[in-house]
């Protein structure tokens, strides 16, 4: 197992010495700096790290990767988290945040890959991994064993081919999942083998992978990669797609769905649709639930609208793709080291870091 390094000393000094008493209570997320988000990130030097970010774009932890990860999840109850590997990785490291070091080296099954994601039982018990077969692209979830350290007990069907994001729904163990559609190949471009037959959905699965609900996308928008999502209190599930299609088209690149009702997908207005470049990378409902954003990296620009799908706000910011829930609108990171709020129309910066954040920002 990999050593790890972390900028926390002092901190750690400290929670060595509680374990030297016979009274030291349950750790929790304040133990390892009060973070608020998680994020994967790259250095001039080259070197990858998983970050812990307060509120103010401060960093809580840092502990360095020995390769590039993409998302994480954070652990519902103690200061713990597992980042993946960037797709097609076969690794992925379990974090004591507090202590700033690997607990467990999880490796995907042989034959598969991991696809980036995975989030948490609602008891904290499981790990749910989001998994992709070698062989035919099929998706699968793994089940891991969390109370007895993180041990491989199953798998089941994650409802499609490419599964990308998944996603435990609030308050249930009911998972969603991102079914991209994409068959890849494992090389160094990572070609895409069946853009002619691509066909995306959402899954809902119940915690023994049983389908509870299936939703494909118009026939017409079959090469709409459904990659990443979001979901607020009460089951809406959002979710970011990527055009794999004819690039004169300009498809919606955001839709909504709750469990029982049709999706509904949102497009720009015809002016501003092709500053989108097709592609969008995150997606986050603001604090306060009442509007729905997306980032586009490729296009420079991050957009926002209300839950109808109408008062869309263009905000333009360089490699923007990091966004969460802050609690006035989104927070925002971008690959130049920037960390923002996004409020009432404007982006306010918080902090520069002197570090590439990566793709994503996981709200713990």
């Amino acid at each position: 197992m990999p050593q790890m390094a972390i900028d926390m000393t002092t901190r750690r000094s400290f929670l060595v010495s509680l374990l030297a008493t016979a009274s030291l209570p349950r750790l929790t997320w304040a133990d390892a700096g009060g973070p608020s988000y998680l994020a994967a990130a790259k250095d001039p030097s080259g070197q990858f790290s998983l970050i812990g970010l307060t509120r103010e774009g401060a960093e809580a932890f840092h502990v360095s990767l020995p390769a590039r990860g993409h998302a994480g999840a954070g652990h519902p109850k103690r200061p713990e988290a597992v980042v993946f590997a960037r797709r097609p990785g076969t690794f992925a490291y379990v974090i004591d945040c507090a202590f700033g070091r690997v607990s467990h080296d999880l490796t995907a099954p042989e034959g598969a890959h991991f696809s980036g994601h995975g989030t948490y039982s609602r008891d904290g018990t499981t790990l749910f991994t989001s998994e992709i077969s070698n062989a035919d692209g099929q998706g699968q979830i793994g089940l891991w064993d969390v109370e007895n350290g993180y041990e491989r007990v199953g798998e089941f069907a994650s409802g499609g081919l490419g599964p990308h994001e998944i996603l435990r729904l609030p308050d249930s163990d009911t998972i969603v999942v991102a079914n991209g559609g994409i068959v890849t190949a494992l090389d160094d471009d990572r070609s895409k083998l069946n853009i002619n037959t691509m066909a995306p959905n959402l899954t809902y699965l119940s915690s023994d992978g049983d389908v509870l609900e299936r939703v494909e996308l118009p026939s017409h928008w079959h090469q709409n990669s459904i990659r990443h999502l979001s979901v607020t209190s009460d089951g809406l599930v959002g979710f970011a797609m990527q055009w794999e299609g004819d690039p004169a088209i300009m498809p919606p690149l955001l839709g909504v769905h709750k469990q029982g009702d049709a999706v509904v997908l949102i497009s720009l207005p015809d002016y501003l649709a092709p500053r989108l470049k097709n592609y969008a990378a995150s997606i986050a409902f603001s604090g306060d639930e009442t509007r729905v954003a997306i980032t586009c990296p490729r296009g420079g620009v991050m957009v926002s609208f209300d839950l109808a799908g109408q008062d869309p706000e263009f905000l333009p910011r360089a490699d923007v793709c990091g966004i969460s829930a802050s609690q006035n609108g989104f927070y925002v990171t971008d690959g130049l080291g920037g960390v923002l709020e996004s409020k009432a129309g404007k982006l306010r910066p918080l902090a520069v870091h002197d570090r590439a954040w990566d793709n994503h920002l996981v709200r713990i």
